[in-house]
């Protein structure tokens, strides 16, 4: 659920046609959920599964593949959007994002323009812009904000992007008056589904090193003290029988923080006792858990830029794979 008192917002990870036609909208009422997310793979799975874009598609013969899928992808943003859009008005978030083409994530001046060019089609002011934080895309981020575009932070994992990610977004917001906010996505589940079997070789307990290093990106977001940007948790979704399905939901409870997550993962979280916040972390804790890895052998710059080029290869082969079948 969503807890106002403490400022934690929970996202749905998820778009599908008939479910935001239906579901979607008592997840809203409820108050589980203030906000919505989509990346390259959740649309390329919805689009190449779903039934329901079997209609549209038809109307969109001789088009390209990539105008097929914007034409799809922004009728599911901006009904969302406009699910979404009381909570937006009384400033409760109501915010879904959408991912700029994975393919632009080393050119700063294509994203920029598809960025602009998304927010203005789907035509409502509560879309976030999807921006890989990349070197490109840290001055994207800056100059979309300043033309008071939202911005979602997309793939961060170490430490220093997120530092990135902050001085761009205060310098973008400091040239708008416009209502802007942005979220840096912390990506967590990936770093133990990399490094717990060798970390099991070495007497080290996995579940861990991906909570460790969001609790480390959080503190820091935190110390900029802008109330306009705040840390994302996501890939929250755990893989395996090995972890409770709610485990990062429950470990990354957090003031002034979005948690994004698929469905399945929100309804076991829903499903068991709440807990109280469990972030900030002391640092001490932090600092020894990261000496420990390194102590043993691993190397954590290695592991942020391994989980960074996969990311963003991830969603390059799901966005063409979707492409391949819009032909």
């Amino acid at each position: 659920m969503v807890n106002r008192e403490i400022g934690f917002s929970l996202w749905l990870d998820f778009v599908e046609r008939d479910y935001l036609k239906k579901e979607f909208g008592a997840l809203i009422e409820k108050g589980i959920i203030n906000g919505a997310t989509s990346n390259p793979a959740i649309f390329a799975s919805a689009i190449t599964t779903s039934p329901a874009y079997k209609e549209q598609l038809a109307s969109l013969e001789g088009k390209t593949p990539k105008e097929k899928y914007e034409a799809l992808a922004i009728e599911d943003i901006r009904t969302a959007a406009r699910a979404l859009r009381p909570l937006y008005d009384e400033d409760n978030d109501g915010y879904i994002s959408i991912e700029v083409d994975p393919f632009l994530s080393n050119d700063t001046q294509g994203t920029i323009e598809e960025g602009r060019r998304l927010f203005e089609c789907i035509g409502e002011p509560n879309v976030m812009i999807k921006v890989p934080a990349t070197n490109a895309g840290y001055e994207a981020m800056k100059m979309l904000l300043s033309e008071g575009i939202s911005v979602n932070a997309t793939l961060i994992f170490s430490p220093t992007q997120a530092q990135r990610c902050v001085k761009a977004m205060e310098e973008g917001m400091s040239q708008t008056k416009a209502k802007v906010d942005g979220v840096i996505s912390v990506f967590v589940s990936r770093f133990d589904r990399m490094l717990d079997d060798e970390l099991a070789q070495s007497g080290i307990d996995g579940g861990l090193t991906g909570v460790y290093n969001a609790a480390k990106i959080y503190a820091m977001i935190e110390k900029a003290e802008n109330p306009r940007i705040r840390t994302l948790f996501a890939s929250t979704g755990v893989k395996g029988d090995d972890l409770p399905p709610y485990y990062y939901m429950r470990q990354l409870l957090a003031p002034h923080s979005v948690n994004t997550a698929p469905l399945a993962t929100i309804e076991s979280w829903l499903a068991v006792k709440p807990t109280p916040p469990q972030l900030p972390m002391d640092d001490a804790l932090i600092n020894g858990y990261f000496t420990k890895l390194s102590d043993n052998g691993f190397d954590m710059d290695e592991v942020y830029a391994t989980l960074l080029k996969e990311g963003l290869e991830a969603f390059e082969n799901a966005f063409e794979e979707m492409l391949a079948k819009l032909k």
